[in-house]
């Protein structure tokens, strides 16, 4: 198989065909003649020795073997786009590149500032930044999606290297009216009598909390689940539940909405939000200067 016969044109263009579900609308969108197009076509079915089209007077559609390839090449013009980008940022002076992929407790409460403080001492280098479960970053981090990822302890990491990152303390919240608001401190346990709002299910938190109820024999009484901290702090006001969230991330709702933070007692609501990469010695030069400043975080 002649590979080198794989140009970007040619593969754009069969792209573009695909999606137009038709040669001379995708010779147009590629800016080529019709018959050059059709050609460059021909040539890659036969390069790759197999029809990727089917071809009739309303136009074309994919074979089997044509959706296999349209996969495969538009992973490549990905790939391409995010290289050139990369390559432009180099020729406008960043040196580095560093995909951070984080959950939700961190993002809230250390991530943003320790980035900045990374940022202001190496100005020269991009942050990639994405959102996601703690689940989520592990498999980011296994396949190559990441580079460094922030995420809670306790959540299955075979594969990758970790490291401490920060201590995070989780709070019962509660309206001042709820019978559990007076308390200095309560136990997990104590709490299962109460309707609880919660994070969707795939979070390290609400996986926690339903770890830990199971544990105890005692099921958790849902009354509903919502996306976001600021959520479900409104939630709560507005039922009369309860939740569990950060103590840092729910001390300004707490100031704003009126609501009580009461410290559980259990020992598992004192965790680590821990640092991953697959390989530390791997990363580029950037990646490593922000896994050192994010580990030296964890001793400060």
């Amino acid at each position: 198989m002649n590979v080198s016969r794989f140009d970007l044109t040619t593969l754009a263009l069969f792209a573009a065909v695909a999606r137009a579900g038709s040669i001379s609308a995708g010779a147009r969108q590629s800016h080529l003649a019709v018959g050059a197009a059709s050609k460059r076509i021909s040539d890659l079915e036969a390069a790759l020795g197999t029809p990727l089209l089917y071809r009739n007077p309303a136009g074309v559609a994919l074979t089997d073997a044509g959706q296999a390839c349209l996969a495969h090449v538009q992973r490549v013009l990905h790939e391409v786009e995010q290289m050139a980008g990369s390559l432009s940022d180099f020729a406008q002076g960043v040196r580095g590149q560093v995909r951070i992929a984080a959950n939700t407790s961190s993002l809230t409460q250390f991530l943003p500032e320790d980035l900045a403080g990374f940022m202001d001492e190496h100005p020269a280098v991009r942050i990639d930044l994405e959102e996601q479960n703690s689940t989520d970053i592990v498999t980011a981090l296994l396949e190559n999606r990441a580079d460094i990822g922030v995420f809670a302890d306790r959540t299955p990491a075979e594969g990758l290297k970790t490291a401490r990152y920060r201590p995070d303390e989780l709070v019962l919240i509660a309206p001042p009216r709820h019978p559990l608001a007076g308390l200095s401190r309560v136990a997990f346990v104590d709490t299962l009598d109460y309707a609880y709002v919660t994070l969707p299910p795939t979070t390290s938190l609400a996986l926690r909390l339903h770890e830990e109820s199971r544990r105890l024999g005692k099921a958790m009484r849902l009354r509903i689940q919502v996306r976001s901290f600021d959520v479900l702090c409104r939630m709560v006001v507005a039922t009369g539940g309860v939740g569990v969230l950060p103590r840092i991330a729910a001390e300004p709702h707490a100031r704003s909405m009126s609501i009580r933070l009461i410290p559980l007692t259990d020992e598992w609501a004192h965790r680590w939000l821990l640092i991953g990469a697959r390989d530390v010695e791997a990363l580029n030069v950037a990646a490593k200067l922000l896994w050192t400043h994010l580990h030296r975080e964890s001793v400060q």
